[in-house]
Formats: C-alpha cells, structure tokens, sequence
C-alpha cells in the first residue's frame, strides 16, 4: 500500500483540513458527499478522473517454512485447493475473495479454502507467519519478511502486476485551491 505523506500539506496549510476514512467498501463518494476516494485503478468508475497516486502492485502467495515442512508447495494455483488458506472477506467482492492469478495470457480465479477467515490483511500476515496457512498479499507487504526468511513466497510466475491505487473524483467538479494542492501532492512520480 503506498504511504501518503500529509506533513508536507499540513504544517504550511494551517486552514487545510483533511479526514480520512479508510474502509473495504465500494463507497459511493458523490452521494457520501467526499471530495474524492482512493481506488485500486481497476475499480474506478469510468465517469471519474483518475489520478495515479501508487506504482503497479503485484499479489503473492505466501506461507511460512514451519507450514513448508507439513504441506508440499503448490506447482499450480489449482494446488491450492489442497492448501488451508487463509482468506479474507471484502464487501466489495460480495463474500470471501476468489484468488486471481495470470499467466501467458490465461486468467484464472481460485476459490480457496481454509480455517481462517479475516476481513483485516495485518491478521492474515500474523497468521502466515505463525504457519497457519498460505496467504494472498500484496507483495510489497510481505517482501521483508520472504528476504528475511521467515514467509516463502510461492506461484511467482501466476502473480503479474496490476494497477496500483489511484485518487478519483467527479469530472463535474471544480477544483478548489486546497483540492488541487492534495491532488498534486499525492500524484504518483515515477
């Protein structure tokens, strides 16, 4: 997940105020009456502007070596059907997510299964890490723990990247001076 950095706003903005809100659902920010949201870019209505805030992010699945020495490791996200994953339930995916992986141009969703089921990613990592089962993550959570040895990630070739979070907004809105300088201080440089 990207780290949105408001110190650089706030402390010479002493009338800008931001609230932030952060939650799993897909909520509708027109009628809410927010200024703007942020997305996944591939969940952003096509009637809203876009702005990229984060770099392309990539999914992995990952378990501990402890549950390694116990279950074999998957060669195929059909494996996973024989694995205890831990999920994670999204009101924006109407139950427990389906896993979706990617390769040679050949899309697949999984439903996995396991005796685990959260709704929040820190409780799936802890689990993980405690050999409980295999997680879907977003690699960049999971990258210090799989060089420091103690997650494994596995299906490398199945997890491709996919566009990162973006700020969206209204087309029929007009930018206010304080929306602008939030815009352009969370926009995405490369």
């Amino acid at each position: 997940m990207p780290t949105i950095v408001l110190g650089r706003l706030l402390p010479a903005n002493p009338d800008l105020n931001i609230e932030v809100i952060v939650d799993y659902g897909l909520t509708d920010i027109v009628a809410e009456g927010f200024d703007a949201g942020i997305r996944m870019g591939e969940q952003v209505a096509k009637d809203m502007i876009a702005v990229r805030v984060g770099p392309d992010l990539r999914m992995a699945v990952v378990g501990s070596p402890a549950y390694f020495q116990r279950h074999p490791k998957p060669k195929s996200p059909h494996d996973l059907t024989r694995h205890n994953c831990i999920t994670i339930r999204l009101p924006t995916h109407g139950g427990i997510f389906a896993w979706e992986f990617e390769k040679k141009g050949q899309e697949l969703k999984v439903r996995v299964e396991g005796q685990l089921v959260f709704n929040n990613i820190a409780l799936r990592l802890g689990a993980a890490l405690e050999g409980l089962g295999l997680a879907y993550m977003p690699e960049d959570l999971v990258r210090t723990n799989v060089q420091a040895g103690t997650l494994v990630h596995v299906l490398q070739d199945w997890c491709p990247s996919f566009p990162g979070y973006h700020l969206y907004y209204p087309s029929r809105r007009q930018s206010s001076p304080a929306f602008t300088l939030l815009r352009d201080a969370l926009r995405y440089r490369d």
